[in-house]
């Protein structure tokens, strides 16, 4: 690698930078060196030195929460024109909250 310096120029909110700075400042860091360090470690690690996550949907939520609680799921079935068909004998509960909400 070669001494040469290059500037590196983005655009970022004005709080996330402002914070950041913030908590730089308070690890003795200027936001100059710790983009250098973030790079720096880019390049040792040959990867992010963080593994993004990617905020999951509500129904993706909601499955995660149906598997951990390990509650009972059942299949419906619906028409020809999408509405859902509820055996009201099999699932008294479920037909309920469908005609009642």
């Amino acid at each position: 690698m070669t001494n040469a310096k290059a500037n590196v120029n983005v655009k970022i909110d004005s709080d996330v930078k402002e914070l950041a700075t913030m908590f730089l400042g308070r690890m003795g860091l200027d936001q100059a060196t710790a983009i250098d360090m973030f790079y720096r470690q880019i390049i040792a690690e040959h990867r992010l030195p963080f593994q993004p996550v990617v905020t999951p949907t509500i129904d993706n939520q909601i499955i995660a929460a149906i598997k951990k609680n390990k509650t009972k799921t059942i299949e419906l079935s619906t028409d020809k024109d999408g509405i859902i068909l509820v055996d009201k004998k099999k699932h008294p509960e479920i037909y309920d909250w469908a005609e009642n909400g």
